[in-house]
């Protein structure tokens, strides 16, 4: 049962379309054999009304979110730098026969919704006043779910946490560190080429150098970001969000600790480049992890060929009856159910969290009082009859803290193997620029 996935976090429309604006546009062949040409990576071209389209798109994002703008030759550069990048993973995602079906982009965009709060004709009217046609929004959102597998595929199947790393992680941090310390960061990098020579490092450092002490000066640490960094959050204005100081990337972690809101750091250097990070701004969060816990018991009858679903239903029911009556529901649990795992424990689910089982399941679960035996609901693994046992609150920060360590963990080394990977995907392209 529990095979349920977490939804990612809430994201704003905005936000949302900031992204998905990014991919390539649906710019009819006949068009593009009209259009210049402003860039050709690989044996793919990119045109100048594909460029202009999402730098016209951008500046308007940008605009809503209260980003000065910098010099309109500069924008171009940076959108049609991202625009690259994402030929590139969807020519690549293209070799692998990584693809996204109706069915997979139909639940992303469900999901969406509901991060937003919305119902679905909600979301697409949403969409709609933002200016996006919805089929453009479909396709822009099956390129990001075909570019997010190719990097499942290529970087994250390849990270490893170890339980040594996790026991030294919950050492280095305090428990204050680890929970209360929440901060929102502003990021910007001037990359460096795998293997850059002295002289390109030294013209690097040189860059960072003069952008920091603009910075320091008075320069809008958004705009210079948009205008300069090589970050994959540089459209953002260089934002990336809030995150608990646990989940800061560990090269600048130290820094950050000791910085105020509008602070500058120094440079910091890594494989990718120099880097370069404000405070935004920070705050504090409780340090204990309560989470509602429910045990329940349940019968699963499946539907088949053979058992239909008017069957397995009334099946159900008349097992609810028996139970009312007064027969044993584990006995039954053992006799009928089709969920083997829980069936040779009359049923018993054990203590299960909130967003452990699947939604349908769970909401069911949660609308009953306690001893009720709900009526028969389906599921993708059939139908079922549940029963509420016990409810609690359960304090489990310690298991939390080592699950959020493993995860704290793979998320960084996550984001510094994709930096890597795209500056090498970058590299190793035939990329003509033709601004």
């Amino acid at each position: 049962m529990n095979t349920h996935m977490p939804f990612p976090p809430r994201v704003t429309i905005s936000n949302l379309l900031l992204l998905i604006l990014l991919v390539l546009s649906s710019t009819p062949a006949w068009s593009k054999e009209l259009d210049r040409i402003v860039a050709i990576v690989n044996d793919h071209v990119i045109t100048e009304t594909e460029l202009t389209t999402k730098v016209n798109e951008i500046q308007a994002q940008l605009a809503r979110n209260q980003t000065s703008l910098p010099p309109a030759a500069v924008l171009r550069r940076q959108v049609l730098e991202r625009l690259i990048l994402t030929d590139l993973q969807l020519q690549l995602a293209a070799l692998n026969n990584i693809r996204a079906d109706d069915e997979m982009v139909n639940s992303a965009i469900e999901r969406i919704a509901q991060q937003n709060g919305m119902a679905y004709d909600q979301f697409v009217q949403a969409v709609a006043a933002d200016g996006i046609p919805f089929e453009v929004f479909r396709e822009d959102v099956r390129t990001q779910i075909v570019i997010n597998r190719l990097q499942q595929r290529q970087i994250a199947n390849d990270i490893v946490v170890t339980d040594d790393e996790i026991e030294r992680f919950l050492e280095a941090w305090t428990t204050d560190q680890f929970e209360k310390a929440e901060f929102r960061l502003g990021h910007i990098l001037i990359a460096l080429t795998e293997g850059a020579s002295p002289k390109e490092v030294k013209a690097g450092r040189k860059e960072a150098e003069d952008l920091r002490q603009e910075l320091i000066e008075g320069a809008d640490f958004k705009s210079t970001a948009v205008a300069h960094s090589d970050g994959q959050f540089a459209l953002e204005g260089g934002d990336l969000g809030w995150r608990r100081s646990s989940e800061i990337p560990s090269l600048f972690a130290t820094i950050v600790q000791e910085m105020t809101p509008g602070d500058i750091s120094p440079l910091i250097r890594s494989a990718s480049g120099f880097h370069i990070v404000t405070l935004l701004d920070a705050k504090v969060d409780t340090n204990r992890h309560l989470v509602k816990q429910t045990r329940a018991r349940h019968i699963l009858i499946e539907s088949d060929a053979i058992t239909s679903d008017q069957i397995a239903r009334t099946r159900l029911q008349q097992l609810r009856e028996r139970i009312e009556l007064g027969e044993d529901f584990a006995e039954l649990a053992k006799r009928y159910s089709a969920d083997k795992g829980s069936a040779t424990n009359g049923g018993d689910l054990g203590w299960v969290n909130e967003g452990d089982l699947v939604p349908t399941f769970e909401e069911q679960m949660n609308l009953l009082p306690i001893n009720e035996i709900s009526a028969p609901f389906r599921t993708q693994y059939g139908w079922h009859i549940v029963q509420i046992l016990e409810r609690r609150e359960q304090d489990n920060t310690e298991e939390y803290r080592r699950v959020r360590a493993a995860n704290i963990l793979r998320k960084q080394k996550y984001e510094e193997a994709l930096q890597a990977w795209l500056n090498n995907l970058r590299n190793e392209a035939y990329v003509e620029v033709r601004l």
